[in-house]
This record gives structure tokens, sequence and C-alpha cells, in this order.
């Protein structure tokens, strides 16, 4: 009985060690970034004297309700007309396919040089789509933007330069901040809007400024050609083509440039469906990436200091199946405890020790909404958002756990995209309810949704547990896990 209360308190803490380190780890990078923003900002570098050649790609499958929008602020950009390719890669199998052709033969007709790309099979998905783009153009610098973005008339004028400054020959990459076209729609869209906020005012600005590995975001950015050339080209072996692409360009010696004063605005799913295909996406593909690049950064020359960075980087999706492990074994761990044997006398301070784990992110977090706050009307209560926040994320960690595993064991799966509905900013501002819009991407009444009611059940109990017992320990943390496999259970009914 005491080897398995002991086996209990160890996997503990060694989850709650692994906590510490990324919250940590992004503490520093917290750091970094508020010496950027205590001083000025560098001066945009001058137009080239020749603007160069420039294809702008939009890859698309089946996106009726945002292809027109995408492709109208597109041939806005404000570029020399005989310098820009806009290129619509559509691998569409819907009426997102006609829709597109009218908007280019609308362009076209005007002037614009944009062509409508169509394969004759989606194989490689996205990065089969930008490959088979670029061995039909000739631009030097190639933008990217995803079907739910609209970027602003001047994103070019405000990014290319930065490939034409000093010492910026080796420049690979200009990546910009993703705005938020409908942050305000729900509690959902909120919570997704404070955490990739604080990803790219604090997280991004952070490694730049500590000459660590920086990824581009999949799309709001521009890639010099000879880069992807010189990486390997595109790879479809991952679901995060973009960080996969990004590591092996850095690893080849690729400069990044990250512009967080330029934004490219963007659609947040407003549904639990869309967000958990998303983040499915995006963890299993950082857990494909880590599989396939983290033994080559420490073979690397780079610094430890940025072996280590990328390291958190590429494994910063294991979080969750640490969050599991711990949340899983916190109820047990109450009825340890109130055996009242001295020797287990270390869970109570295991369960300080995980609020411990929270300092490092909440200043993390608190400067992201600093940041943005500047840009925005700042929202009602930081620590109310943040709490949310942390709640809504562990509610995650079942799903994301599952990617995070599939990843690490080199189980392939398909590209499942993100639907974009053509959100309003408010649900009073409309463009179109989200319900009975098709292109739904999974059961959400599956087995991993009662899961994670039965969770949050546990997690109630654990939480009258502890008041029973009288070891208020582990009840913040109690709180936090009902409170998030609550909402992410009620979305999923709610949105079903």
């Amino acid at each position: 009985m005491l080897a398995l209360q002991v086996l209990l308190i160890t996997v503990y803490g060694l989850c709650l060690l692994l906590l510490l380190g990324f919250s940590l780890t992004q503490w520093q990078l917290t750091r970094l970034a508020r010496r950027v923003y205590a001083t000025s900002p560098p001066p945009t570098p001058p137009a080239p004297a020749e603007w160069p050649l420039l294809t702008v790609q939009l890859p698309l499958y089946n996106e009726p309700f945002v292809v027109e929008r995408l492709i109208d602020a597109c041939a806005a950009l404000n570029y020399p007309a005989d310098r820009l390719h806009v290129q619509v890669l559509d691998d569409s199998t819907d009426e997102t396919v006609a829709l597109a052709a009218a908007r280019v033969q609308h362009h076209a007709a005007r002037g614009l040089h944009i062509t409508h790309e169509r394969r004759t099979e989606r194989s490689g998905f996205k990065a089969g789509a930008l490959a088979y783009g670029l061995s039909r153009s000739e631009g030097e610098l190639v933008a990217i933007f995803d079907a739910d973005f609209l970027p602003e008339p001047n994103f070019l004028r405000q990014t290319v330069p930065h490939f034409f400054g000093p010492d910026s020959a080796r420049t690979g990459v200009v990546q910009t901040r993703w705005g938020h076209l409908n942050e305000d729609y729900s509690l959902l869209t909120e919570l997704q809007a404070f955490g990739l906020n604080a990803h790219f005012f604090v997280e991004q600005v952070g490694r730049q400024a500590g000459g660590h590995f920086l990824n581009f975001n999949g799309t709001g950015g521009i890639w010099r050609r000879t880069c992807i050339a010189d990486a390997g080209g595109w790879h479809a072996d991952t679901l995060t083509e973009d960080l996969d692409l990004s590591y092996r360009a850095q690893l080849r010696g690729w400069h990044f440039h990250y512009l967080p004063q330029v934004a490219a605005p963007a659609e947040l799913p407003i549904t639990m469906d869309a967000l958990k295909s998303q983040q499915f996406r995006w963890t299993k593909g950082a857990a494909e990436t880590a599989r396939k690049h983290l033994a080559q950064v420490w073979r690397s020359a780079h610094p430890l200091s940025t072996r280590l960075h990328a390291t958190f980087h590429l494994l910063n999706s294991a979080v969750f199946v640490a969050i599991l492990l711990m949340a899983v074994l916190s109820v047990p761990l109450l009825f340890v405890r109130a055996l009242g044997a001295e020797q287990l006398r270390p869970v109570f301070y295991l369960a300080s020790f995980f609020l411990l784990t929270l300092l490092p992110l909440t200043f993390y977090f608190r400067t992201a909404w600093q940041q943005a706050a500047r840009r925005r009307p700042a929202p009602a209560g930081f620590a109310g958002q943040l709490l949310l926040f942390l709640a809504f994320s562990m509610g995650l960690s079942l799903h994301n756990s599952r990617a995070v595993l599939l990843g690490l064991l080199g189980q392939r799966s398909a590209f499942i995209r993100t639907p974009k509905l053509g959100a309003g900013a408010s649900k009073a501002a409309g463009s179109g309810s989200w319900r009975g819009r098709r292109y739904r991407t999974s059961r959400l009444l599956g087995g991993l949704t009662l899961l994670e009611g039965l969770l949050a059940a546990y997690f109630l109990f654990g939480i009258g547990a502890g008041i029973y017992l009288h070891e208020y320990g582990l009840l913040p943390t109690h709180l936090l896990l009902a409170t998030g496999y609550g909402l992410v259970f009620y979305y999923s009914l709610r949105h079903a």
C-alpha cells in the first residue's frame, strides 16, 4: 500500500516539475519581451529600390463562407501590379470552386495577375498545395494567407522592406501578429484570443530577443523562396508543416524576423468541434515535429539556452499529458493525505507547489494582456480571464493528450481543416449563424466527449471529498479542473 502511495506522489511530483519547467521558460521569455517593449521599436527599413516579384498564396479547401472576402482583400493589397501574383490554390470539392473562379475572373478583368490553381488530387493537403503553387510561380517572396484571414491593404508595404534591411540577406521569413476579427463573439472566442495574444505579444517577441528558434505561424507571413528551397521545401509528414519547415530552415542558418506591430486579422473558431480540430492539429503536429527534429536540434551548434527553449517549444503540447495525469491522480491523493501518515506530508506541499507553477504564467499572461489593451479596449478583469483560460486549457487536456501521444508514437492521421464560417465581430453583428452550416469536423458526442463529462463530475466529487476530509490544499486545483471540463463538455453539447 505504501509503495502505491509513493508512486502516486512521485508521478504527481514529476508532472508538476514539467509544468514548472514550462512556466519558467515562459517567464524568461516574458522578461525578454518586456525589455523589448521598454525600448523604442526600430524604424521600418526604407522601401527597396525595386520591389521584388511577390506571390500571394491562398490555400483553400471548401471555404464557401469566406473565400470571396479573402480574395477581395488580397486583390486590394497595395503593391506594384507588375510585381504581384495572387495564387488561389483551390483544392475544393464544393461550390467554393465556382465562387473562387468568379472572383478571380472579376479581378483578372481589372488587370490583376491572379490565377485559379486546381490540382487533380489533394495529395499532401496544405503542404502539397503550397508546393504545387511554388512550381507554378516565379515570386522571389511568397506571402501566405489562410482562408480566414483579411490582410490590410498596406500589409506588404509594411513587411517586404524587412527582407532588404541591413544584415537581412539570410532573413528567410517575416512573420506578423494575428489579429482577431471576432474576439468578442463569445466566451469561447475571448478565451482563444487571450491565449493567442500571449503567444504573439510575448512568446514570439521573447524568442526573437533571445535569439531562439521562432516559428512561422502557417499564415500571415512571408517566405523568401530560396529559404524554402534550401530547407528542403514543404513536407506533408507532420500536421504542422509550418513548424516543421521553420525548424528545418533555422537549422540551415536562416533567420526569422517577427513584427508584433503589424497585425493580420483572422477569424477565431466559434464552435467546439472547430476548436477541437484546430487543437488536435496543432498539438499532434508539434509532437510530430519534436519527434522529427529534436535530436538534430541537440546536435546543432546553437547555445544551450536556445536548445533548451527549442525543447520546451517543440514539447509544449506534452504539458497537456502532465496536466491530465496530475488531474486524475489528484483525487486519490486526497485520500492518501487523509491517512495522516507523517511520511505522506509532501502531498500537502505538492498541492501548494502547483500554485507556485502558476506564478510565472501569471507574469507571462499579464504582459500579453497589457500589450493587447494598448491596441483595443482592455477587457474587464485580468484575473477572471486568466483563471477561466487556465481552467479551459485544463479542460482540453484529455482531448489534446490523445493528440500528443499519437504524434509522439508516429501514428499518421489526415489533415483536418478548421471550418471558417464568416463570423461577425459579435453575435449581434451577425454574418450568419454557425447553426446549420456545413463542414462540421467531428462527432462531438463521441466517447471522448462523454469522458470529459465524467471527468467534470469526477473533479466535482474531488471538491466534495476535500471539504469532507478537511483537506483543502487541492481545492483550487479541483475547482479549476471541474470548471474547465464542465465548460468543454457544455460547449460540446451545445454545439453538437
